[in-house]
């Protein structure tokens, strides 16, 4: 298969909306530094027939229906996250919408459930079908603020008793010791 032509390829921004079947408006991060993509599922099990199942997104998600997916199309891989640590990870085919456009992906099941966007779009699944612009502004949507966001919250609000909860009597570490 020849490349298409860059000028000839959508543009997308660093983040977009994308659709999983009935599921619509789903926010999901593209990540030109991460080959794989990746989709927050929860409920991963395997039976004793070989078959996969395994829920979109987490009980708390706005995305979550509770509908079981179940499989017996799907790999075994070994994951290393940027930090060095190895998991293991099943990944599955599906289909989903980008701007209109139907690709087949390759999704990593992952506990995305502290990570702002509940889909990662690696460079795999960019690769001859989008060029991104990360000049283009985010996408909107409401997202629960992560625990450190929150923390700093409370320095803003009280810096002593920010201190008294999360810092007196705790010994703070740098990244790596």
């Amino acid at each position: 298969m020849s490349e298409r032509k860059t000028e000839e390829l959508p543009v997308i921004g660093p983040s977009v909306l994308v659709s999983i079947g009935e599921r619509a408006d789903i926010p999901a991060k593209i990540d030109t530094g991460a080959e794989a993509s990746a989709i927050w599922a929860s409920d991963i099990n395997i039976d004793e027939n070989g078959i996969l199942r395994f829920t979109l997104f987490g009980e708390n998600s706005p995305f979550y229906d509770g509908e079981v997916i179940e499989t017996k199309e799907y790999k075994v891989v070994v994951t290393r996250s940027a930090m060095g640590q190895e998991q293991i990870r099943y990944r599955v085919y599906m289909p989903i919408k980008i701007n209109g456009r139907k690709i087949r992906v390759l999704f990593s099941l992952a506990d995305r459930s502290k990570n702002s966007f509940p889909i990662l779009i690696g460079r795999r699944t960019l690769k001859g079908k989008f060029v991104v612009d990360v000049s283009l502004p985010d996408i909107e949507y409401e997202r629960k603020p992560k625990e450190m966001e929150v923390k700093l919250r409370d320095f803003r609000k009280d810096p002593y008793e920010f201190h008294k909860k999360y810092v007196a009597g705790k010994k703070l570490t740098q990244k790596g010791e």
